[in-house]
Order: C-alpha cells, then sequence, then structure tokens
C-alpha cells in the first residue's frame, strides 16, 4: 500500500466522514473551508489522493470525489460492545494558558468499545481550571475523537502557536475564537489554528 502524509490522512477521514454523515462527497470548496486552506491546497491533496489510489475523481459532475477500497481492505468487523479498547495517553494539555505539549506516549487509557464511534481516538491528562464550568478540571483524563475540523460550541483541543490547549471552539469573521469556561480566563483570538480533535469523554482520576 503507497503510503500517505499525514495531511492527506486527515483529508482522506474528513471525507470519509463527510460521505457518512451526508451520503454525498464535498466539493473542494467544502474541504478548503475544513482546513483552513485554499481550494487549489483541497484539490492538490485529492490528486495526491487519487494518485495513490485512495479516491477517484469524475470531472463530469461537480462532486466528483469517490473513496476506493484498496487492495487488502476488508469490512470492518462488528465490534463487540463488551471490548476494552487502550487509547494512546499522549501527556497533557493546558485548560488555562496554552501550555506545549510533546507527545510523549504514557500508555494507554482503557474505554469500553460501546463508548467510541467511529474513528481514532487519544487521551490527554486536563491541566488548569480554565474550563471548569463545562464540568473539565484538573487532574481529568479527557478522551478525544481525532479530527481536523469542529463546529461551533464544540469543545476541543488545538495547536496555537506550537502549544496545545483545550476551549470551545467558535469561527468568526476574521479569525477563531477559542472560549474559556470560566470568568477569569479570557478567551484566546486567532486566525491560524489547527484543531487535533474534539472532546468524547471525560475520566475522574481522583474522588
Amino acid at each position: 500500500m503507497i503510503a500517505i502524509t499525514e495531511r492527506q490522512r486527515e483529508v482522506l477521514e474528513f471525507v470519509k466522514r463527510y460521505l457518512r454523515e451526508h451520503h454525498y462527497p464535498p466539493t473542494f470548496r467544502e474541504i478548503s473551508r475544513g482546513f483552513g486552506i485554499s481550494v487549489k491546497g483541497a484539490y492538490d491533496h485529492i490528486k495526491a489522493l487519487e494518485r495513490k489510489g485512495y479516491v477517484g475523481l469524475n470531472h463530469h459532475r461537480s462532486r466528483t470525489i469517490e473513496v476506493l477500497e484498496r487492495p487488502g481492505d476488508e469490512p470492518d468487523a462488528q465490534p463487540d460492545e463488551n471490548e476494552v479498547i487502550g487509547v494512546p495517553l499522549l501527556g497533557n494539555v493546558a485548560a488555562g494558558k496554552p501550555l506545549f505539549a510533546e507527545e510523549n506516549h504514557e500508555g494507554t487509557v482503557p474505554v469500553p468499545r460501546q463508548f467510541l464511534g467511529s474513528g481514532e481516538y487519544f487521551a490527554l491528562h486536563v491541566r488548569g481550571d480554565s474550563m471548569q464550568d463545562a464540568g473539565i478540571h484538573d487532574q481529568d483524563i479527557a478522551l478525544f475523537r481525532a479530527q481536523p475540523t469542529a463546529n461551533n460550541g464544540d469543545i476541543v483541543v488545538a495547536l496555537v502557536d506550537d502549544s496545545v490547549t483545550l476551549k470551545r471552539f467558535y469561527r468568526e469573521k476574521n479569525r477563531i475564537r477559542l472560549k474559556s469556561e470560566n470568568p477569569d480566563y479570557p478567551s484566546i483570538y486567532t486566525r491560524e489554528v489547527r484543531v487535533l480533535g474534539k472532546l468524547a469523554h471525560l475520566m475522574r482520576t481522583y474522588e
């Protein structure tokens, strides 16, 4: 199987997720909005995936992208709801001021399969109290679904200026607002942010 880059994998997962939710593929413009890139940038990623055999394009339709079955791919097995999955635990995330988080693998967190949907998941330690009014406290373990996009109001872990932070996401006219859930902390305003994942579950590690 031909290897793809991390960003190409994210674009491919975006297309798959869009197909599942809408039952038709996204346009290049919708992909560009999802990643905050130009339409040409979205087109270049899809063309690279086409060259590597992951998608097909029909140039006679406006919604042209078709996800292809890869050789050796098999349908997903029916999940066992009693199964426990080891979700990677990747260090810390600040819930106050952004804290640079090296992805030092600390092991795994056992999570029942029934708590997980489709896609990939990862977990981070929470530090700080800026999200306390959303029920997220210092020392919690936050479980995220890995995804590069978010809707207004979603709680996300995001990369801002090489730092990782946990906030509520809002897209405004000319900027992104990352809102705290504690009046003692101001929102973060930025034009460049990379969403890493959307909050899926919280786990308490203390009484």
